[in-house]
């Protein structure tokens, strides 16, 4: 016998670990089975040497997972048939079961757990960092408020984006909760399927009961020892009466003693705003249509008894609960407002979601990315030739006009542009076709990526998206692309998704994904004027093209939003069902106004970041995963947070500097703050002070609270009993005045806020606070120019009348145009200037801003405002 080797003593211990797994095979003898088996070697290679000796290549691996039970032992394939054939599911032959996917999970999930699951609760997958953050938060927050008052009933909102998870998240509250009877009022019918879906497929949730008006089921009758979910829509369960009173349509309703009260798809009031933004380019009845599919009116009187009354949820809905969740989706971290306060929030944003797929990604390079299917957005800019800027300018800085460019006149086959020639010469551009500019290119020996002809971009430009001002300027651009001598664009499936014609709502989907199909061999482009901008996911596009003027940031990114949805593939090669295969790792936005993009940017950055005192920062942190290439006529660079405030704010005219003076954002005249001011004689000496304030009558802010309180008053007798018709008059009048009342106070105190930047402009302090600039440098000037002691204002900002957050946002872009045009006339307006002072804060000013920072000082030349290639 052989003496044994050294590394035959030292044998490697073999790798075998126990496999279940199921392939289906595409034909009609196999349609609806699945074969499932184990294996301790490489499941690919197994089934690839089961099927090699029959020739068979049609087939797909549903599953590959361990064979192992949650203490170490192990199952078979054998079990795993037997147990499905317990539930009904009968062998065909050969290891082969007619059944579901889905069916076979849960198998697997009871096996490895020893439990018995109802349906198909076969999911398993436990809370990302974020949702476990949101429940511990809540349930935290909620059980303190609790521990100091067993009756309160707390509130709190997560302002979450898209695929954030808030369905789930939410069911793993209320199981920590404890919470057995959940009830969930949605201001948008068309999310039902989530909520059923993720109750009755986690394995979390089971034995829990799903109820809705389409799902049937008498919600008194059920099993009260199970918990039970009953969703419904605000407009099938409550309803406001002659009085304005909100009535439960259901009896059993306000008879329920609920846990738990979820109001899903909730939007501020200024969501109203961005919705009618959205479709004021659509013909106006079905305008009206789509806004109210995004802003339910029933939002309305929430928002009214909340904000402005102060009210809490019990005195104005007949509901009984514990604790409410409010879910919004706005793109905007919810400002502290009074509504909620800090520790009643949690947020989850863009760029939340970007920094978790790059951390994840650097600590588990090796491991499949929860985020990775999410793509970062690129935003691209391009500055129009001189002789389409003097077509189309508007505003004091001869900003590209979109609106008036993109202008067109009739319907269908009828419509065309009026600047026809222009838009052609567009299309040219955009496709690096433009002979002037070819010319230049030629010159500078570099070709700027232009959308429809870099090879970079191309592969993104597949299923397009293109934000049009109208109806007519839809129909004008599909004739336009149609026309024999733009053969380039006929490779295009063009679809025009406005107008009547086009549906209501999710209804303009459908052509939409008929022309897409599966997405790998069309090319299509979607014309639209704000329908499919909202509440649909569309994976195939890639690109979306802004040719309409838009005012506000949240609307400009909720468009925006709409090509950012995950395009992957799950088990790509029919051999893993464990691989991804990511075909949109980015997304372009690509926007030709410049000016106007980099202000939406930098406003959306700063909204992201209410409490950041340095709104460079907030910028900073958004363009780390929101790139932006600016294209200048010449060259296109990449531009940082600090050009890309010097471009929005040099391009900012005084009168929207001066907007933001007199945003209602600034100042707070709900119910709550009034009464702080009428409890405190020294605030009301002081508001009374305020230039105009007298003519206002004696006691208006006494007059608007007992107002709304006599208002609240009659709604209550209107409840128990009915009002009678002196009565219902005398409610309307007074409701009528308290609100005529409240917004004449809301603009004298505005209206006191716009003298600040008269004052910030006659002061020679730049490095200080505001704050410390009015208390202790120039109190004088201040009394002067505003008629309010620095007493008079701190005890203001102390009591909430105005909103300091943003008041440093309104100081911050006023010191930065100051410096920006005047720099631009060749004049440094505080030379060596190194802090900006905002109205409590004080924030550094970037060297990076002011040009070389080893320039000599003692230069006359005080330096470029945007670097070089800028």
């Amino acid at each position: 016998m052989h003496k044994p080797t050294i590394d035959a003593i030292l044998a490697p211990k073999p790798e075998a670990r126990p496999r279940i797994y199921a392939y289906s095979i595409a034909d009609d003898a196999h349609a609806g089975l699945l074969k499932i088996g184990q294996t301790t070697r490489d499941v690919k290679l197994r089934v690839a040497e089961q099927l090699r000796t029959a020739t068979i290549k049609n087939y797909r691996i549903e599953l590959d997972e361990p064979a192992e039970r949650d203490d170490g032992t192990v199952f078979t394939d054998h079990e795993v048939r037997a147990a499905l054939a317990r539930k009904g599911f009968a062998d065909s032959e050969l290891e082969w079961v007619r059944c579901t996917l889905s069916d076979v999970k849960t198998v697997l999930t009871e096996l490895r757990t020893g439990k018995k699951f109802s349906g198909n609760h076969h999911l398993t997958f436990p809370m990302r960092r974020e949702q476990a953050e949101a429940v511990d938060m809540t349930h935290g927050y909620f059980m303190s408020r609790w521990a100091e008052d067993m009756h309160a009933v707390p509130r709190f909102l997560w302002n979450a984006k898209m695929r954030f998870g808030k369905t789930f998240t939410t069911y793993q509250l209320a199981k920590k909760l404890g919470a057995k009877r959940v009830l969930v009022v949605t201001f948008k019918p068309a999310v039902e399927d989530a909520w059923q879906t993720d109750l009755e497929s986690h394995v979390d949730f089971d034995g829990w009961q799903y109820l809705s008006k389409n799902s049937g089921g008498d919600p008194t009758q059920i099993n009260r020892s199970k918990p039970v979910v009953y969703f419904g829509s605000f407009q099938d369960l409550l309803g406001r009466d002659a009085a304005g009173n909100i009535k439960a349509k259901n009896e059993w309703l306000h008879q329920v003693n609920w846990d738990l009260v979820v109001f899903d798809e909730y939007h501020f009031g200024a969501w109203r705003e961005t919705a009618k933004e959205l479709f004021e380019g659509e013909e106006e009845a079905v305008a009206k249509k789509e806004a109210k599919l995004e802003y339910d009116p029933g939002l309305d009187g929430v928002n009214e008894d909340l904000n402005v009354l102060s009210n809490d949820e019990a005195e104005f809905l007949p509901i009984t609960t514990r604790a409410y969740l409010y879910l919004s989706g706005t793109p905007f971290k919810a400002l502290a407002t009074g509504e909620f306060i800090e520790e009643q929030i949690f947020n989850w944003t863009y760029t939340d979601e970007q920094r978790a797929k790059a951390d994840f990604a650097a600590k588990h390079p090796d491991k499949w990315n929860p985020y990775g299917a999410l793509p970062q957005m690129r935003l691209l800019t391009y500055q129009m030739p001189d002789e389409l800027l003097a077509i189309a300018s508007a505003e004091e800085f001869d900003e590209f006009d979109l609106n008036e460019f993109f202008s067109a006149t009739g319907v269908g086959t009828g419509a065309q542009f009026k600047h026809k020639d222009d838009v052609q010469k567009w299309l040219d551009i955009i496709r690096g076709q433009y002979a002037p500019r070819a010319v230049e290119s030629l010159k500078t020996a570099t070709r700027p990526p232009f959308p429809y002809s870099d090879v970079r971009l191309l592969p993104y430009l597949q299923h397009s998206f293109w934000f049009l001002p109208n109806v007519a300027a839809c129909h004008a651009m599909a004739n336009l692309l149609a026309e024999k001598h733009n053969t380039f664009w006929q490779d295009y499936d063009v679809i025009v998704s406005a107008g009547a014609s086009a549906g209501i709502g999710l209804d303009a989907l459908p052509p939409v994904r008929k022309a897409i199909g599966s997405g790998f061999d069309t090319k299509t482009i979607t014309l639209s004027c704000g329908k499919l901008t909202t509440g649909v996911t569309v994976p195939q596009w890639s690109s979306i093209m802004m040719l309409r003027n838009l005012k506000s940031p949240e609307t400009y990114f909720q468009a925006a939003f709409r090509v950012q949805s995950p395009w992957s593939i799950k088990n790509p090669n029919g051999d893993n069902p464990n691989e991804e295969e990511i075909l949109k790792p980015i997304c372009f936005v690509f926007d030709f106004a410049p000016t106007r993009a980099l202000r939406q940017l930098s406003e959306y950055g700063i909204g992201l970041a209410p409490n950041e005192p340095n709104p460079e920062n907030a910028v900073k942190d958004l363009v780390s995963f929101l790139p932006v290439l600016a294209y200048d006529g010449a060259n296109m660079t990449q531009i940082d947070a600090g050009g890309i405030l010097d471009i929005a704010m040099a391009g900012t005219s005084a009168t929207l500097l001066a907007r933001k003076w007199e945003s209602a954002m600034l100042v707070n005249v709900d119910n709550e703050t009034l009464r702080r001011v009428l409890d405190n004689p020294e605030a009301m000496a002081a508001v009374e002070r305020i230039e105009g304030w007298r003519s206002l009558g004696d006691n208006i802010i006494k007059t608007i609270i007992n107002k709304s309180e006599k208002v609240k008053e009659f709604k209550n007798k209107a409840k128990n009993g009915g009002l009678t018709e002196k009565e219902k008059k005398e409610l309307t009048a007074e409701e009528k005045e308290y609100k005529s009342k409240r917004k004449l106070v809301q603009e004298k105190l505005i209206k006191f806020a716009t003298r600040i930047p008269a004052f910030m402009y006659l002061t020679d302090f730049r490095e200080n606070t505001l704050q410390d600039v009015i208390t202790k440098l120039e109190p004088d000037l201040f009394l002067t120019v505003t008629g309010l002691t620095v007493k008079d204002f701190h005890l203001l900002v102390r009591l909430k009348v105005f909103n300091t957050e943003q008041m440093n946002q309104a100081v911050f872009a006023f010191r930065r145009y100051e410096d920006a045009s005047l720099r631009y006339t060749g004049i440094e307006s505080h030379r060596g200037l190194t802090h900006y002072g905002l109205y409590d804060t004080v924030v550094a000013r970037e060297s990076s801003i002011l040009g070389d920072p080893d320039d000599d000082p003692n230069t006359d030349d005080p330096g470029p405002m945007i670097r070089d290639g800028q």
